[in-house]
């Protein structure tokens, strides 16, 4: 099948971009947030095998990532990202007037804590959200002076970026996926201080706030993921809304789960969840 991309015009903001796979008989939409340097080309492959089962995806850059404009990760605040899940949404609903088919929300790491963010503010006409390795807290503790040098820099200096030190070996096994990502021009090195401190505080309103998710959730681990911390992600997840949510712990997966050599069965896997989701009329709105 066949990635559409194409610029994504905004009002009042910096353009985004979007990729975009069409089932050939669609069920279900899914929206899809990529991670923090990363961006949605990066899901090409799962989108794919997502739309052979019957679900049309569509993926968007957000400002500061990929081909998105916007300077490179950098925010003034975190609200800033949530407002690019609105243009999402829209896009969403634009493929929903044609089909009426439920909508589904995905998001990979930060772009987990984005959508996960997004439903505690609102739900919107979403029936399901669906998240790998959610940046909810990082996997390891930062050294207290470059904590500090960041927090220092947020308010100085907010574009100054730090070395995230992340690295291929760090995402996947896979050698060659583990490769691309050190060389990808797309995939940038730095953390930006208001970033990282923007996206702090948003961590810590989601574990106040995780109680008002209602909405069915299935959230994907790596037990070896040395970027976002699988406990963490555990904490929250027990404080969701939800009635119907899932958590799944794959034991030796890296960061980037849906990158690993497993990924057509855990791909497979999250098309079940939304397909039985899929039928059933949504009653949390």
């Amino acid at each position: 099948m066949e990635l559409e991309k194409r610029v994504v015009a905004r009002a009042g903001g910096p353009s985004l971009y979007a990729y975009s796979v069409d089932a050939p008989e669609p069920r279900a939409l899914l929206g899809l947030l990529h991670g923090y340097a990363d961006y949605g080309e990066r899901y090409a492959h799962v989108m794919n095998a997502l739309a052979e089962r019957g679900i049309s995806c569509l993926a968007i850059d957000m400002r500061g990532h990929g081909r998105a404009e916007g300077e490179r990760g950098n925010c003034e605040r975190f609200e800033e990202f949530l407002r690019d899940v609105d243009v999402l949404e829209r896009e969403l609903r634009e493929k929903q007037k044609k089909s009426r088919l439920p909508m589904f929300l995905f998001g990979h790491s930060f772009g987990g804590l984005v959508a996960a963010s997004r439903m505690v503010d609102s739900q919107g006409d979403f029936s399901g959200l669906v998240m790998s390795s959610p940046f909810f807290g990082l996997a390891l503790e930062v050294p207290k002076p470059k904590l500090l040098l960041g927090k220092l820099a947020s308010r100085v200096a907010p574009s100054l970026g730090l070395p995230s030190g992340l690295k291929g070996k760090d995402m996947t096994h896979d050698e060659k996926i583990a490769r691309a990502y050190d060389e990808d021009p797309l995939v940038f090195k730095l953390a930006k201080a208001r970033w990282f401190s923007e996206t702090e505080a948003a961590q810590k309103r989601l574990k106040q706030g995780a109680g008002a998710i209602t909405i069915p959730c299935r959230i994907v681990v790596g037990s070896a993921d040395p970027v976002a911390s699988p406990t963490i992600a555990r904490s929250v997840f027990d404080r969701m809304g939800s009635l119907d949510k899932a958590f799944i712990s794959e034991p030796g997966l890296l960061h980037e789960v849906l990158n690993e050599p497993v990924w057509p069965r855990l791909t497979s896997e999250i098309a079940d969840w939304i397909l039985e989701r899929a039928t059933i009329p949504s009653n949390h709105r």
